[in-house]
């Protein structure tokens, strides 16, 4: 369906793309990989045409439709969420608009004398819109919102009022409701939580046309694609499996290669020493020169391209005592909306709770209580003794000076830290080079996020309290903040939508539901095994 043919692209002097080939066929579940700037979504914007390659063609076959989600997804106002999402559904929504202008002419007096040829047009589209099951539309676009988390009211509210978050989900949906021939999804599980995430997995799972995705949730895109393309200096190479079964061949590949290299390498060294050793001599002349010719003609085998290893040495948090955090008789409402009734609830030392729930359970605001950046109506909250808090959160973003760089920011965290321990914790969160030298007020959202974390870290404190922390955080940022959490011998309560995180860290699991709220001991994989499901109310 889709080729991309020895293409060539270059971008503000930087090389992407060099005489790179893939191709996507019908029915295929592919994922894009490959370290941020690596081109992913330039990839993407070829595909759709939006960019052209320097050489090379992309050749998508006529009649296809191909739905692209990006993270810019521009303005949105005026409409409710599920007109927005209708608005994407392709043909159909076109008539339907169409049907609306026929039916406001048919009741306007001032067209009375056109009245037989608009009813008679109104035949045909009406026709045409029950070909396509048009009349079903709405009912569709609300359940596929409603599989992203979206309330009725939030349906049928002004898609202005949402967040930036939300939006994303709007332009997911409209993506998801259009079931184009071809699906371009370019980080879709950003800005979801488990059970949206959930709800999409199944969704894509049942996507009869092809689909290319990008994606930093390593479960998300394991469960999905049967095939990982991945973009490295410039070429693109295809791997058939998921995410994990890619990590070994990629991981084979490169020590076959160094092993191949290293044997290349020994018996070039012991070419050369007999050059050199008889290259005065006549009588051996014959033979080096014969020695020297067959060195000209060896195919040089290269060294595999080492992947940077992204690591860094927390310091220890100090010990804490055995009682970290009590809440008592805890109450906490908004408005006329109950949150909690009554909550008790202990974190020891050392214990790692993950706070499940669904949205508007109260996980962030269980945070918030903890914490102390919101109070409890009834109730006490009791921080226990030689405990120090760290809070992530995203209003914690807010906070940085936006004149300042990220390296300026970080030098102003920690005066007395050494220069070069501070470039290697900027470079394990993503700043490395240039991007340290960035004011403040220029990050995104994520580079905020990252920085923020990275300044919670670098001192830790014994009780890490954390709000989605992973949102934002590329693969190989994720795998060395569990590695660093893995070896932290704290306290943390945590909300997190990444099912890897939650497996790796977790050793309780607090679970927030409509029926109660529930303490499970062991974690994210023994709630799974106990409860059936991967997050309340969803079976597994």
């Amino acid at each position: 369906m889709i080729r991309l043919e020895s293409i060539s692209k270059s971008n503000s002097h930087r090389i992407l793309f060099i005489e790179a080939s893939a191709t996507l066929q019908r029915g295929e579940k592919v994922g894009l990989v490959g370290p941020n700037g690596a081109g992913k979504t330039t990839l993407f914007r070829m595909i759709t045409g939006e960019e052209q390659p320097d050489e090379g063609q992309v050749s998508v076959d006529r009649g296809t439709t191909v739905g692209y989600f990006s993270q810019d997804v521009g303005e949105m106002a005026g409409r409710s969420a599920v007109a927005e999402v209708m608005e994407g559904a392709g043909p159909v929504s076109a008539i339907a608009a169409e049907m609306r202008a026929l039916e406001a002419a048919m009741v306007d007096p001032d067209r009375a004398d056109e009245m037989d040829a608009v009813i008679e047009r109104y035949g045909e589209v009406q026709a045409r819109y029950e070909e396509l099951d048009g009349y079903s539309l709405e009912g569709r676009a609300r359940e596929v919102l409603a599989g992203l988390g979206f309330s009725e009211e939030m349906m049928d509210g002004d898609v202005g009022g949402l967040s930036g978050g939300w939006k994303m989900r709007v332009a997911l949906g409209r993506i998801l409701l259009m079931r184009p021939d071809v699906m371009l999804l370019d980080e879709p599980s950003n800005h979801l939580d488990i059970e949206s995430l959930i709800w999409l997995e199944g969704f894509l799972k049942g996507f009869d046309g092809a689909l290319m995705l990008t994606s930093h949730d390593r479960a998300f895109m394991n469960r999905i694609v049967d095939k990982i393309v991945e973009i490295d200096a410039g070429s693109l190479t295809t791997y058939s499996g998921n995410y994990e079964f890619y990590e070994q061949q990629r991981a084979l590949a490169e020590k076959q290669q160094q092993a191949q290299f290293e044997r290349q390498q020994a018996m070039l060294a012991k070419e050369i020493k007999f050059i050199e050793r008889f290259k005065a001599r006549a009588s051996h002349a014959a033979q080096v020169q014969s020695r020297v010719k067959k060195l000209d003609k060896i195919e040089r085998v290269e060294p595999p391209r080492r992947r940077q290893a992204v690591s860094f040495d927390f310091p220890p948090a100090p010990r804490s005592g055995e009682d970290v955090v009590a809440l008592k008789r805890v109450h906490k409402r908004y408005g006329s909306r109950t949150i909690y009734e009554g909550l008790d609830f202990m974190v020891r030392r050392r214990e790692r709770w993950a706070v499940m729930g669904v949205n508007g359970a109260g996980k962030s605001t269980l945070l918030k209580l903890v914490a102390g950046t919101t109070e409890p109506d009834e109730g006490t909250v009791a921080v226990g003794g030689s405990v120090k808090m760290g809070y992530f959160a995203q209003h914690a973003m807010e906070v940085l000076d936006g004149d300042r760089t990220v390296f300026q920011s970080l030098e102003d965290a920690f005066p007395t830290a050494g220069q070069g321990s501070l470039r290697t914790l900027a470079g394990c969160f993503g700043f490395s080079g240039d991007d340290a030298e960035k004011k403040c007020r220029v990050l995104s959202g994520g580079e905020k996020a990252r920085l923020v974390m990275a300044k919670l870290l670098y001192d830790p404190p014994n009780f890490l309290v954390l709000d989605e922390p992973t949102n934002h955080l590329d693969m190989a940022t994720k795998e060395m903040l569990v590695a660093a959490l893995a070896a932290y011998e704290g306290t943390m309560l945590f909300v997190s939508h990444d099912r890897h995180f939650l497996a790796a860290l977790s050793n309780r699991v607090l679970e927030l539901t409509p029926d109660g709220i529930h303490q499970y001991g062991g974690g994210y994989l023994e709630y799974v095994a106990r409860t059936g499901q991967e997050a309340p109310g969803l079976r597994a």
